[in-house]
C-alpha cells in the first residue's frame, strides 16, 4: 500500500498516545501514517455528567463523521467508549492486545487514613460480597461513570459521589483541588501515559466496563487497503473477549452510560466470564459468572445477558430504561 494512512484521533494526551502507538505499529509493517486531530463533543463539554449528555458515542461521533466524510482513513478509540452498534459504513478493523482492565482508586492523604473506611488491609480488600453499611466518617469520591458509581455505592451505600469530568490530566488535577477522599480511574489510561500516582490502589472487587483496557481501530467499510493493513495488528484473543463483553452489554441495554460490567478472560483453553447489572443507586445487583468454551464464544455474550435478565436483571434493566 503506497498511500499514507490518515489516523483520526482526539486531542487528549491519552488519545494521541493510542493513535501514535497505531502509527508506530503500522510503520513496523512498512506502512506510513499521519495523525489528524479531531475535537470530540466529550472533550468540549466538561461540566455535564456523561450520563446526562446522551453519552452513546460521545467520544467517537466526531471521528465517525470525519471517517465517513473521507477526512481520515482510520480512527483509534478506547474500545470501552465505542457504541456496541457501529455507524453504517464503519467497521472494526483491529483490536490491539489488552492492557490492564482494572479500575483504580486514587486517594489523598495517607493510605492508613482510609483503610478502615473502605475495608483495605495489608494490601488486600475485604471479600467481594462485603457491604460497608456503618457510617464512620464523611467520605466522598469522584467519578463520572455511572457503572463505577453504582458498584461503589453497592459496597459503600453511605458514601457520597461527585461528578468528575475531563481528560485524565484534568481529572487528576481536580482530585487535588477538591475536598474529596479520592477518585476512580481506569488503570490502563493512566499507565499508558505514565500518570498513575503512587497513591493509588487497584479495585480488585470492581468489574470493568466491557472492553476496558482494549484499543479498537475502525475504518470505512470496503476500504480493503486499510482493512488489510490493520488486520496485521489484530489480537485475536482480545478481540474475542471484547466481543463477548460488548454483546453482553448490547443485549442488556446497549450504552456505556449504563451500570453494566463485563469481563471475559481466556484461561486454560476456556473463557471465564463475569458480569453484572446494578441499579444506578447501587441498591440492586444481579451478577453472573460462568466458564464457556471457545466454540460457544460467538453467541456467548447474548446468551449470558439473557440468563442474567431471567435471574432478576430484567427488573433493573427496565427501571434504567424508564429513567432515561
Amino acid at each position: 500500500m503506497t498511500k499514507i494512512i490518515r489516523i483520526g484521533t482526539r486531542e487528549s494526551q491519552l488519545a494521541v498516545w493510542q493513535a501514535t502507538l497505531v502509527q508506530q505499529l503500522l510503520a513496523k509493517n512498512n506502512q506510513q501514517a499521519e495523525l489528524v486531530f479531531i475535537k470530540s463533543e466529550g472533550d468540549i463539554d466538561l461540566q455535564t455528567p456523561l450520563y446526562e449528555i446522551g453519552v452513546q458515542g460521545i467520544f467517537t461521533r466526531s471521528l465517525d463523521i470525519a471517517l465517513i466524510n473521507n477526512k481520515i482513513d482510520i480512527a483509534v478509540h478506547s474500545m470501552k467508549d465505542v457504541p456496541t452498534q457501529l455507524p453504517k459504513g464503519i467497521v472494526q478493523s483491529a483490536v490491539l492486545p489488552r492492557a490492564s482492565y482494572k479500575d483504580i482508586f486514587v486517594y489523598k492523604g495517607e493510605l492508613s487514613s482510609i483503610e478502615d473506611e473502605v475495608g483495605y488491609t495489608a494490601g488486600k480488600w475485604a471479600t467481594h460480597d462485603s457491604r460497608f453499611t456503618t457510617h464512620h466518617s464523611p467520605f466522598t469520591i469522584a467519578t463520572s461513570s455511572i457503572r463505577r458509581m453504582a458498584q461503589w455505592l453497592n459496597r459503600y451505600p453511605h458514601h457520597s459521589i461527585e461528578n468528575l469530568r475531563g481528560n485524565v490530566n484534568t481529572r487528576l488535577r481536580k482530585v487535588q483541588e477538591n475536598n474529596w477522599q479520592g477518585a476512580i480511574f481506569a488503570a490502563a489510561g493512566l499507565e499508558r501515559i505514565n500518570l498513575r500516582p503512587e497513591k493509588s490502589i487497584e479495585l480488585d472487587w470492581m468489574l470493568p466496563a466491557p472492553a476496558q483496557g482494549a484499543i479498537m481501530i475502525v475504518c470505512r467499510d470496503g476500504d480493503e487497503d486499510c482493512l488489510q493493513a490493520c488486520d496485521l495488528l489484530n489480537d485475536a484473543a482480545t478481540a474475542t473477549c471484547a466481543k463477548i463483553e460488548r454483546d453482553f452489554l448490547r443485549t442488556l441495554l446497549g450504552g456505556c452510560s449504563t451500570p453494566i460490567s463485563a469481563l471475559a478472560e481466556i484461561k486454560d483453553d476456556q473463557i471465564y466470564f463475569r458480569g453484572n447489572i446494578l441499579s444506578a443507586d447501587g441498591n440492586e445487583k444481579v451478577s453472573i459468572d460462568k466458564w464457556i468454551t471457545h466454540a460457544e464464544a460467538n453467541e456467548a455474550g447474548s446468551v449470558l445477558a439473557n440468563e442474567i435478565l431471567l435471574n432478576g436483571g430484567e427488573k433493573i434493566a427496565l427501571a434504567i430504561r424508564n429513567a432515561k
